[in-house]
């Protein structure tokens, strides 16, 4: 198994160095392989560099950052580094906070996944929640490791792949605490009325600046989902698709036009 590594958090963040340990539980050393951006890239979905070059800078064996984005680095893995041997598995992340519910819709780290599985490789993005006993742990990833190599591998066995239409990829959220429950599987949620907002900012000088802020991370939720298994103590495991569709309203638009 060939695998390739990526994030949004950058080449130096300590999650990728907790994904980089996982991964040495699945295949060998040689046979890992990291590239991620130059810096943070939080934020930025499912960007890629459309109307400018990317640098590319190896910076030890099989390690590589990248000017760009998150999907930007998956396409350099399979059609750049990795091109004479593409990998099987492309894991993002471990992101630091959450992308569950609305997150997922600007996480960097599932835009990488979705490229993954837009190009046709299982993809699998993960994450870990942050919150007040994240703090009183010796590492805030330490869900992560103790639970990440399982996890993928439940994964990896029950991976199907289907012909025809969008390929799945795993979103996979790792709860604020360690005393785990179990893994959920289950839908992308939605925290009520938690969604971004702005802090304005005036200079001296009167120059005005915003500065994005986010809605609050541990608002309960009632429906069966991945915010709600998060902060109940569960690992969220949550298939999706690039389909964004809404299957629910096509009858009705048929019908109205």
């Amino acid at each position: 198994m060939r695998i390739l590594l990526t994030n949004d958090d950058g080449i130096n963040a300590p999650g990728l160095q907790v994904l980089e340990a996982i991964a040495r539980g699945l295949t060998n050393e040689e046979n890992i392989f990291i590239i991620a951006p130059s810096g943070e890239r939080s934020g930025v979905g499912h960007c890629v560099s459309y109307n400018a070059p990317t640098q590319i800078e190896r910076i030890s064996e099989n390690r590589y950052s990248i000017s760009g984005y998150p999907a930007d680095c998956v396409l350099a893995g399979i059609h750049h580094v990795m091109k004479d041997d593409p990998p099987s598995l492309i894991l993002s992340g471990v992101n630091r906070g959450n992308n569950s519910a609305e997150n997922v819709l600007y996480s960097g780290t599932i835009g990488a996944a979705l490229e993954g599985a837009l190009q046709g490789i299982t993809s699998i993005a993960l994450s870990q929640y942050l919150g007040p006993e994240s703090k009183k742990m010796s590492n805030p990833f330490n869900p992560s490791i103790t639970h990440g190599l399982n996890v993928i591998q439940k994964i990896l066995d029950n991976d199907k792949h289907t012909d025809g239409g969008y390929k799945v990829f795993y979103n996979v959220n790792f709860p604020p605490t360690e005393n785990i429950n179990g893994v959920a599987v289950v839908p992308q949620g939605l925290r009520p009325n938690t969604t971004f907002g702005v802090n304005p900012f005036t200079t001296q000088n009167g120059k005005e600046f915003l500065f994005i802020k986010g809605g609050n991370q541990h608002v309960q939720v009632s429906q069966k989902s991945d915010v709600a298994a998060n902060l109940s103590g569960y690992i969220s495991l949550t298939p999706m698709r690039a389909d964004l569709t809404a299957f629910d309203r096509i009858a009705d638009l048929e019908e109205f036009l």
